[in-house]
């Protein structure tokens, strides 16, 4: 199995940053996809970015892109989401999760972290 933790989470105000860190451990593959997801209170939970392969081809949201990457450390087994411009409309809470297709679906990641808070206030 694998298992994920998501770390990085906190309080920060419009217009500051915040990295999101991923780490995997377990039956872990370079061939996973890896991607992030955030649920809002009273909302779906919906797809923000993912990064696919060893770390070569990367996709975001259009809510966020512009604003938001993501990166991979094969040799550390973590996952990385760089949030720049945060605005209070992206609180909610961030989920990891890792899965054997590339695609942008919650569906296909079959591994999912316990999910870290980001709170973004005016």
């Amino acid at each position: 199995q694998v298992q994920l933790v998501e770390s990085g989470g906190g309080l920060v105000q419009a217009g500051g940053s915040l990295r999101l860190s991923c780490a995997a451990s377990g039956r872990t593959s370079s061939a996973y996809a890896m991607g992030w997801f955030r649920q809002a209170p009273g909302k779906e939970r919906d797809f923000v970015g993912a990064i696919f392969g060893s770390g070569g081809s990367t996709y975001v949201a259009a809510s966020v892109k512009g604003r938001f990457t993501i990166s991979r450390d094969n040799a550390k087994n973590t996952v990385y989401l760089q949030m720049n411009s945060l605005k209070p409309e992206d609180t909610a809470v961030y989920y990891c999760a890792a899965g054997p297709f590339e695609s942008t679906s919650e569906k296909y990641f079959t591994y999912w972290g316990p999910g870290t808070q980001v709170t973004v206030s005016s």
